[in-house]
């Protein structure tokens, strides 16, 4: 059905074509065909509706390419096998299961739409096709596992990084791993790893990127503190580019962390940061914390100094809220 809507539509390119001409077509009534313009709207289409005059296709979703991304990004380490998908539940599924079956570092999968994309905590992510960059990396560190926490740290300096490459926005880090324009989020990462005997046997990186978005992209709820990098630079961002700036990022960060360890990486995070030094309440398992945080320690614990000044490492808070 949505095919035949777009058959319909391009063979006038350019011009309105009716809801009544739509729906006898289609054989179909008014409504449903409003219902499936809606729908192509959710997997990348844009129209023009009016109601004078019926519907017009503007623009059609921009599909990633597997030939271009293996060119760009063939070089790089963290780029060895990549899998290209168009719909999946989460990118994060799949690469785990490519990971237990043996994939090796550099596993990168892709997806131009999830249906079922998650955060942290098994918050729902808002993945719509074509608009956004959703995505997983298989890593394989020889780390012990309570060191993964600060490979989580290194992702978001790493696409930090990688997004002010490709727009001129100002972009933060809400620790530990958000990434904020405004106040508003732009980015969700996720790293989940598999330990054996206490030495990580593989990680998997998932970041969402939410690129290309529109406003009317997002439920009500996630207006308010949701945005994407296309809103915010008043412009469309090249999702290829941006995946390509984000290897490279976190290749070379990747790179010096094994070499050097985490101070710098710590260096780099905090410079981002737009947590430290202002006045928060962390909601732990154990209660309510409140106190400044005035940086990392050498694990990548955040810390907070209370207002008796003693100062308290946390690795992680469901929530984080400025007092007052």
């Amino acid at each position: 059905m949505n095919n035949r809507i777009i058959e319909l539509l391009e063979r006038m390119p350019g011009a309105f074509v009716s809801g009544e001409t739509i729906s006898k077509e289609l054989q179909i009534s008014r409504t449903a065909v409003w219902k499936q313009i809606r729908k192509l709207e959710t997997l990348g289409y844009t129209f023009e509706a009016s109601r004078r005059l019926g519907y017009r296709l503007v623009a059609k979703p921009s599909k990633l390419s597997l030939e271009e991304l293996t060119q760009r990004l063939g070089a790089s380490p963290l780029a060895k096998r990549i899998t290209l998908l168009d719909t999946v539940d989460s990118t994060q599924n799949v690469a785990q299961r490519l990971a237990e079956d043996g994939a090796p570092e550099g596993t990168l999968v892709l997806a131009e739409q999830q249906t079922s994309g998650r955060g942290r905590m098994g918050r729902h992510w808002v993945s719509p096709s074509g608009k956004g960059i959703w995505m997983s990396l298989v890593l394989r560190p020889d780390l012990p596992l309570q060191l993964a926490p600060q490979l989580t740290l290194l992702a978001a300096v790493a696409l930090c990084r990688a997004l002010k490459s490709v727009a001129p926005v100002d972009i933060g880090i809400k620790w530990p791993n958000d990434l904020l324009i405004g106040g508003k989020k732009i980015s969700g990462i996720l790293l989940e790893s598999t330990a054996d005997e206490e030495r990580i046997k593989y990680v998997v990186a998932g970041i969402g990127i939410s690129l290309n978005l529109e406003p009317d992209d997002y439920p009500d709820e996630l207006k308010e503190i949701a945005t994407s990098l296309r809103i915010e630079a008043g412009r469309t961002i090249d999702r290829t580019e941006t995946i390509a700036a984000f290897i490279g990022q976190f290749s070379a960060l990747y790179d010096l962390y094994r070499k050097e360890g985490f101070a710098p990486i710590r260096t780099l995070w905090e410079a981002l940061s737009v947590t430290l030094n202002k006045p928060v309440r962390l909601n732990l398992p154990s209660g309510a914390v409140e106190g400044t945080p005035i940086g990392l320690d050498e694990r990548g614990a955040l810390l907070v100094r209370r207002a008796d000044g003693s100062e308290m490492p946390v690795f992680s808070a469901e929530t984080i809220a400025q007092q007052g």
